[in-house]
């Protein structure tokens, strides 16, 4: 269960992150920037202990590269979402599409390429950190907290989705998509737009996070991901739910 705050407005404050990376001199670098920012940081450099770390110590956020001794990133990424929901953003030197995106089937909320900037860094960071800290604002009226769409439940107090009586398992990123689309049904919005509402910054890489997020979501609330009924794509503009 996923507990939430405000929803887009929430006070910044100190979290515990796990930096999972082999490259001493990045770990050093990522460690002091963000320790600057007031987070507690947490190290491992080989995929079993940084593994065994985001279980025991229960971070916030978690930062993971791909290419690790042990157990390689994309293995951690899939072995922790079967666990847990913590923020996960990959780490990677490659360029290839091919990774990006498997990282992010795999559950990643985000990923960023090295070599990258301490700006782009800290701005990743806080965007993830601010969309896994927000609470939905409760009300008398309990008729507001859950939406009801087909044969879709939509629960905004819990942060649960269920699908014909039974509870979907979505991340954090996959919930904050639905909701906003839901909530702003018929209405199309473009890959960018959907990037600065629901990722919460101007978005430094492609559109396709965008993507690789609906057809997640998509496997997960459709009868028929190929046929669907409720996220819509508007081609050449970009995503809609159906009303």
């Amino acid at each position: 269960m996923l507990s939430v705050r405000n929803d887009m407005e929430v006070s910044f404050m100190a979290k515990k992150i796990l930096v999972i990376d082999d490259e001493k001199p990045i770990v050093d670098l990522i460690s002091f920037n963000l320790k600057k920012e007031g987070h507690e940081i947490l190290e491992a450099y080989d995929g079993e202990d940084g593994y065994n770390k985001a279980l025991s110590e229960k971070p916030d956020l978690i930062l993971l590269d791909v290419m690790l001794p042990k157990m390689d990133g994309f293995t951690v990424c899939r072995k922790l979402r079967e666990k847990i929901q913590t923020p996960i953003i990959m780490i990677t030197a490659k360029e290839e599409e091919v990774d990006k995106v498997l990282g992010l089937e795999l559950g990643a909320d985000d990923y960023m390429t090295k070599p990258f900037g301490i700006r782009e860094l800290i701005a990743r960071v806080k965007a993830n950190l601010r969309r896994s800290d927000i609470e939905v604002q409760t009300t008398a009226a309990t008729s507001d907290d859950e939406v009801h769409y087909g044969n879709l439940t939509i629960n905004l107090t819990r942060y649960e989705v269920q699908k014909n009586g039974k509870e979907v398992e979505l991340t954090l990123r996959e919930f904050e998509l639905l909701k906003f689309l839901a909530k702003y049904a018929g209405q199309v919005f473009s890959r960018e737009a959907l990037l600065e509402k629901v990722w919460g910054y101007e978005y430094y890489g492609d559109m396709r996070t965008v993507d690789v997020t609906v057809r997640r979501l998509r496997e997960k609330i459709e009868d028929d991901s190929a046929e669907p009924n409720y996220i819509m794509t508007k081609r050449g503009v970009g995503y809609y739910f159906k009303k």
